[in-house]
């Protein structure tokens, strides 16, 4: 059995108004993850996901440079135990 968690990514750059959030979820979806993402104040797209690490892992990596429209200039990344309960893949 694959190891769960969950994590908690903070994308900074040019990442709102590109389609971040509309790819994060196709991506998070095709990776079987659940959770969110949106937009912050401070111009940042924030997402919580959980399911598989290695997955988590693919989506933190695609974060790293997002769509093609992006420019990512960071990612924080924590990671958190997993808890269960998320449905579905949601833009906030």
């Amino acid at each position: 059995m694959a190891d769960k968690a969950q994590v908690l990514l903070v994308i900074h750059g040019r990442v709102q108004g590109v389609f971040f959030r509309f790819e994060t979820q196709k991506m998070a979806k095709k990776l079987g993850l659940t959770g969110w993402v949106k937009n912050n104040d401070l111009g940042t797209v924030e997402c919580l996901a959980e399911g598989d690490k290695i997955n988590l892992e693919k989506l933190a990596e695609w974060c790293r440079s997002g769509p093609d429209s992006a420019l990512v200039e960071k990612v924080e990344i924590k990671w958190l135990p997993y808890v269960g309960g998320l449905e579905g893949f949601k833009i906030k």
